[in-house]
């Protein structure tokens, strides 16, 4: 079954929704309170997992990729209005107060999101005149103008004919061809680049020209005539190498045209293996949005009629992506239900109870029947003799089983002690042994996908083409390893903990690859730390609680906005937000101060900040995809992560021990 309770019911739920009151009742203990919000929490989450054991919550980005939506639709000119219309309406809602749209929430505005956010509403009949398109006008003239768009957007505008195409980096259709020893090949970047590029090889090689029925242009957002003074293409990191990049991308501009035309065959064969070999279903390539947009416009430029089952379930794939919550539409940048279902579950056996445990069992069942034990993917042009045994963060990506989601998994089989696992425990934990990288680090989906000086391609810009190994997927590996008897001694465990302590920040902290940031990150280590059983007065623990100490603020909470992926303006907090608090607390409660006053204060703010039909509510963005380029919003984390962390501050307040024995 794909589509929880919570999905079914979403449409009807009403807009107006009742807050549980701020402030405490004089007459109710802590220990009253606690058990109240604790048991609301869960029978809110036992309400939304669906019959066959899983849950799966809204993952919302910024209206990029609802305006990428309409776009496509443009592209191919397959146009569902009433869905276009709603969509607009989400875009319309998230434009920021001077005009433009930011890639999170309240955060400052982008140039990028802002043209794609304009040039979807002008293609669904806004006016250039009408208030909110003349202020959105006014914020990129100011930044610009549509000129310093980054490489994905300035692709799109050159598919409408809005750029030409001397705007785009050149990436030849030949790549496909290259040998695995050349410094730039598929293997060499992340998993989430390989099948975002490979259609878009085929693109840039044939330059369509998108349908775009109603004629939409944007000429207004230039300060000057695109095609009389062509925007210059970027240095992404301001090397040496980039010159070199930039050199080279202006040879291959003129080989282009003398290139065989056999060899431009054989790579367009090339590609569309890759694809076809990885369409996986309606599920779409790897189970990403600007993957599955690729390939649809990819398709239909190829010709393939919209009947074609391959075209048919790419286009599925897209319209599974849609959601709508209390009436309003939007569409997603993936799904998460792996995810989500194991961290529910976890957060359920924390509560305890007779309830809480049966919807933790039945999960660990749904969870155990989605690992992928009969497949290689991409990950084993590494590891070629590496048993499968990983999970997806989606409901389908077996070429992609990811890290992070395995060894929150693992431990949740693991903790429920599920009759189902059937060495799926087992068959997870050496996997997830032998993706562990030279350094001793985790990546998310490759080992050792670590070549920086592809981040100097001018195709590069967005900083995000590479899966190097990272803190907290390091921490979570080693957590779960801890958890399951793994000590010190073991050889994968000490370099894991010496890649640990060398990421370490100056401050204490450690730094959040796929959760926002520090706060996440320093969370992911000190667990992995407690359940190794480290002795919490050692030199790193210490300077990591000193750090979390100093940044909780006056209401009790922690908050950390998405600008500090920005080095200078890492110590950024708009609000406190209840995800971003349970970190905090857990890592806290991780390294031995569940009795503390930060932590008492912490518990205090969840008590206290309003909740929706027992979940926490939660405006802001608490994840990243790419930082300082794409944004997360998990819905699903105001709902589990509070739960947790209030049920493992009862726990050890009425317990004997200090720490929790889990890995997470």
């Amino acid at each position: 079954m794909e589509g929880s309770a919570w999905e079914r019911v979403a449409v009807e739920t009403p807009s107006c929704v009742h807050l549980a009151p701020t402030g405490p009742d004089p007459a109710e203990g802590l220990d009253m309170r606690l058990d109240r919000a604790i048991e609301a929490a869960g029978a809110s989450l036992r309400e939304a997992q669906a019959a066959d054991g899983h849950w799966i919550f809204p993952l919302e980005a910024d209206v990029t990729i609802p305006a990428e939506y309409i776009l496509l639709e443009h592209f191919i000119d397959d146009i569902d209005a009433p869905l276009e219309a709603r969509l607009a309406d989400y875009i319309r809602r998230r434009q920021g107060e001077d005009g433009g749209w930011p890639l999170f929430h309240e955060g400052d505005t982008d140039v990028s999101a802002s043209v794609k956010a304009y040039f979807a509403l002008k293609c669904v009949g806004d006016q250039p005149e009408a208030p909110h398109m003349s202020r959105a006008r006014d914020a990129i003239l100011a930044r610009g103008g549509a000129a310093q768009c980054n490489v994905f957007t300035r692709i799109t505008l050159a598919l409408f004919g809005q750029l030409p195409w001397r705007a785009v980096p050149i990436m030849p259709l030949e790549l496909m061809l290259l040998p695995r020893w050349f410094p730039i090949h598929l293997d060499k970047v992340s998993y989430w680049s390989r099948t975002v590029i490979v259609p878009l090889l085929v693109l840039l090689d044939r330059r369509p020209r998108a349908a775009n029925p109603g004629d939409a242009t944007i000429g207004e957002l230039f300060h000057e005539d695109p095609w009389e003074r062509c925007p210059n293409l970027v240095r992404p990191t301001g090397a040496v190498l980039d010159t070199v990049f930039l050199a080279a991308d202006r040879a291959l501009r003129l080989l282009r045209p003398l290139g065989p035309l056999a060899l431009r065959r054989r790579a367009l064969a090339r590609a569309l293996d890759f694809i076809g070999e990885r369409l996986n279903g309606d599920h779409g390539i790897g189970g990403i949005f600007p993957a599955m947009a690729n390939t649809v416009m990819t398709f239909h430029t190829l010709g393939y009629g919209k009947d074609d089952p391959r075209y048919r379930d790419a286009w599925s794939a897209m319209r599974n992506l849609l959601v709508e919550k209390r009436g309003e539409t939007f569409c997603q940048p993936c799904r998460s239900p792996v995810w989500d279902t194991a961290l529910a579950a976890h957060a359920l056996m924390e509560a305890g109870g007779a309830d809480n445990q049966e919807a933790a069992e039945r999960a660990s069942g749904w969870l155990v029947g989605e690992q992928i034990t009969g497949f290689r993917g991409d990950w084993a042009r590494k590891r070629p003799r590496l048993v499968p045994g990983g999970w997806a963060f989606e409901y389908r990506n077996e070429h992609y089983p990811d890290t992070d989601d395995t060894a929150v998994v693992v431990m949740a089989i693991d903790r429920a002690l599920s009759a189902a696992a059937n060495g799926a425990v087992e068959r997870g934990a050496e996997w997830i042994v032998g993706m562990q990288s030279s350094n001793g680090g985790w990546g998310s989906f490759d080992v050792d996908n670590n070549k920086h000086y592809l981040d100097s391609i001018p195709f590069a810009d967005h900083g995000a083409l590479l899966d190097p190994p990272t803190a907290d997927v390091t921490a979570r590996c080693i957590g779960m390893l801890a958890q399951l008897g793994r000590g010190r001694d073991d050889p994968g465990v000490a370099r894991g903990i010496e890649f640990l302590l060398r990421e370490q920040e100056q401050d204490g902290s450690w730094y959040g690859r796929w959760g926002m940031n520090y706060v996440y990150g320093t969370w992911c280590a000190l667990s992995a730390f407690n359940a190794l059983g480290e002795d919490p007065a050692s030199p790193h623990i210490r300077r990591a609680v000193r750090w979390l100490e100093s940044r909780q603020r006056a209401d009790g909470g922690w908050g950390e906005d998405g600008a500090t992926y920005w080095s200078d303006r890492r110590g950024e907090a708009r609000v406190s937000t209840p995800s971003q608090t349970a970190w905090a607390m857990l890592a806290l409660m991780a390294a031995g101060e569940a009795d503390g006053e930060a932590v008492r204060r912490g518990v205090e703010f969840l008590l206290d900040a309003p909740r929706e039909d027992g979940s926490w509510r939660e405006d802001h963005f608490n994840a990243v995809g790419f930082p300082r380029v794409f944004y997360l919003k998990y819905h699903g984390y105001s709902a589990y992560f509070p739960v947790l962390a209030l049920a493992r501050y009862r726990q050890l307040r009425r317990g004997n021990a200090k720490t929790s024995p889990f890995g997470l």
